[in-house]
């Protein structure tokens, strides 16, 4: 019986070692080796983990920044202390790159432009709002106000303001793309923060329909086409579009004559701190009640 339990206990102790040996030799063998550089690199990136690098994460963007794949610049996040310190840290040249921050194209808040329907019940999202019919708003183009943005953004850089428009805090904004990708009217848009000239209108109405239905709507009156430089504004549409490829060219000239404040200059980023206010007039108003299964 006893001579039974040694065998047992040797058998046992010599599987245990020789499985330990295996396992020490594919740990050997198979060992993948890390630069501990990146666990530094990753500590002096802002941990936002946004995506705005083309990179999914800060850890995956050290991995390509110690590995020469990607240059340090690419982390518009960070501040220009800090790129600098990793590229000391690496001793890299930094190529720093334009923060680019989201942009709402749309002036229309709640005073601007009516809603032409009341809905009740449903989902208070603007995505549910927008699978009926495009939404209450009496311009089908403008911003529905429920804060998809605001609430999908994890830098706090949305806030609704009292005239029911998301307005993006630049400092805060990564760029990260997921106000773009919520917003069911397609609104957002990443632009450089250089792009100070912007169309705050996506109507494709004509002059009088759109202002009928938005106070600041485009009336693609051509006044802003005159004022800029050549090329800079065209009108497709009955919408003034901007050619960001002569961005250089581009001034607050082209605002000055437009009747609606349509079209912005971002003087100070701050993108509704001289907008256009002007209401339109009382508009009757029908509800429609969607039955709300919760």
């Amino acid at each position: 019986m006893f001579e039974e339990v040694y065998i047992a206990l040797v058998i046992m102790v010599g599987l245990g070692l020789l499985f330990a040996t295996i396992l020490t030799i594919a740990y050997k063998k198979m060992k993948v080796y890390e630069d501990p550089r990146i666990d530094v690199v990753e500590d002096l990136l802002p941990s936002a983990n946004c995506g705005a690098c083309g990179v999914p994460g800060c850890r995956a963007f050290a991995e390509k920044v110690v590995n020469n794949e990607l240059n340090v610049g690419k982390c518009t996040v960070s501040s220009p202390t800090g790129i600098d310190k990793i590229a000391n840290f690496l001793g890299i040249e930094a190529n720093k790159e334009e923060k680019r921050v989201a942009r709402l194209l749309c002036g229309g808040g709640t005073m601007e432009s009516h809603n032409k329907a009341e809905y009740r019940g449903g989902i208070q999202t603007c995505r549910g709002e927008n699978v009926v019919t495009g939404g209450p708003k009496d311009c089908n183009w403008g911003c529905l106000g429920l804060g998809d943005c605001e609430e999908i953004c994890d830098f706090n850089a949305i806030v609704m303001n009292d005239d029911g428009l998301p307005v993006v805090i630049p400092e805060l904004c990564t760029a990260c793309n997921d106000c773009v990708e919520v917003c069911p009217k397609g609104l957002f848009e990443i632009m450089p923060i250089s792009q100070k000239l912007i169309v705050q209108c996506k109507s494709l109405l004509e002059g009088e329909e759109a202002l009928s239905r938005c106070s600041v709507a485009c009336n693609a009156c051509n006044r802003c086409v005159a004022d800029a430089q050549e090329g800079v504004i065209s009108i497709k549409n009955n919408l003034a579009i901007i050619n960001y490829e002569l961005n250089e060219l581009a001034d607050s000239a082209a605002i000055k004559r437009c009747p609606t404040g349509a079209i912005v200059w971002l003087d100070g980023e701050v993108q509704f701190e001289n907008s256009n206010t002007n209401e339109l007039l009382p508009l009757g108003r029908v509800e429609v009640n969607l039955i709300n299964d919760n």
